[in-house]
């Protein structure tokens, strides 16, 4: 164990004033004389022998139209009685639904107002400010230079691509949605909510399109959101639309919206290529059998993984009232760590 030590280095410019070296460990009185450190043997051996934290569990199942095959009963939901009644066992069900499936819903959610929406998704972590605000409770408006402020059809993407970081959980709950100019038995209202599984299409692409796959995977984009007066914003540095974990295993986050989107670079390859992946990105994520489509209404709060799971709606008539807010994807991970499993192997994990 003492050779072993030896060949662990130390920072150079803070040195080790004096070595115990003791049964269950090493412990250290630095030159700084500002504290002492304690280093147990597992802890020196794991760093020495590889540097690895222990793998966080990645257990994903896609959905498409029909749900998810290896789900027993879908949609994954939980009930907002049970987060009262026992907050901490289902925000734990709650985050690992959404590690799992990509999203979950909250039902028997109240409505008359957006606050207990509010304080169910601050149960995961606070709300994400951004220059729409924080919580949101709107009516389409188009003073929000926004299409999501509108009644238009949406397509699938993803949201917030215009930030290095962009929001890890976003959630929408109807609150309302009514046409007072309708006449009894003219049909329904519209505004059903489409929901893709970026990780599954991603899948497909990797499959039937490998060279399409590595370009969106490589080919770095600008992104930005410059629609409102006094707002430019752009990640620190381009960003392909499929990233992948730094390791190589699996893929990290997806990053999608045309309206986002800036202009296609000209360096390492034809922008010609670019499109074209596009495209064949573009057609499976329009595929009928990935398209999940869900009518939200009151009372039923859907939260989703916005790294993953793609969103769109369908053109509406009347006024929607809609509230939810984003959170951030750390928080949110650390949310689903601490109430799914025990403090010592999340450090394992975390720490070492």
């Amino acid at each position: 164990m003492q050779r072993a030590f030896n060949t662990f280095e130390i920072p150079q410019d803070v040195r080790p004033e004096q070595i115990d070296v003791q049964e269950n460990g090493v412990r250290v009185q630095w030159s700084d004389a500002s504290h002492d450190s304690f280093y147990p043997w597992d802890f020196i051996e794991t760093y020495i022998q590889s540097d690895r934290r222990t793998p966080e569990p990645r257990r994903i199942e896609y959905f498409g139209s029909n749900g998810s095959g290896n789900s027993t009963s879908w949609p994954p939901s939980v009930s907002s009685k049970d987060l009262e009644d026992n907050e901490t066992r289902t925000v734990a069900q709650l985050t690992d639904f959404i590690k799992r499936f990509g999203l979950v819903f909250v039902t028997g959610v109240p409505f008359e107002t957006g606050e207990a929406t509010k304080k169910l998704l601050e149960k995961i972590a606070f709300i994400r400010q951004t220059h729409y605000g924080g919580f949101y409770d709107f009516i389409p408006d188009l003073a929000m230079a926004d299409t999501a402020y509108t009644n238009l059809a949406l397509g699938a993407h993803t949201d917030t691509t215009y930030f290095t970081d962009p929001a890890g959980l976003q959630a929408f709950h109807l609150l309302s949605h009514a046409d007072p100019t309708a006449k009894d038995g003219e049909g329904t209202l519209g505004g059903k909510s489409l929901l893709v599984d970026g990780f599954y299409a991603a899948s497909l692409l990797r499959k039937e399109s490998p060279r399409a796959y590595k370009i969106l995977t490589t080919h770095k984009l600008s992104w930005h959101a410059s629609g409102n007066e006094g707002i430019t914003i752009t990640p620190d540095t381009s960003y392909p639309v499929l990233e992948s974990k730094s390791n190589g295993q699996g893929l990290r986050r997806v990053r999608w919206n045309n309206d986002d989107r800036g202009v296609v670079p000209f360096t390492e390859r034809s922008p010609m290529e670019w499109y074209e992946a596009a495209r064949e990105w573009h057609s499976i994520l329009t595929r009928k059998d990935l398209e999940y489509w869900v009518q939200l209404t009151p009372g039923n709060l859907l939260i989703f993984d916005n790294w993953r799971v793609l969103h769109g709606r369908s053109a509406f008539t009347g006024v929607r009232r809609m509230c939810g807010g984003y959170i951030n994807r750390d928080d949110f991970v650390s949310r689903w760590r601490n109430t799914n499993f025990p403090r010592e192997e999340i450090l394992k994990r975390v720490v070492g």
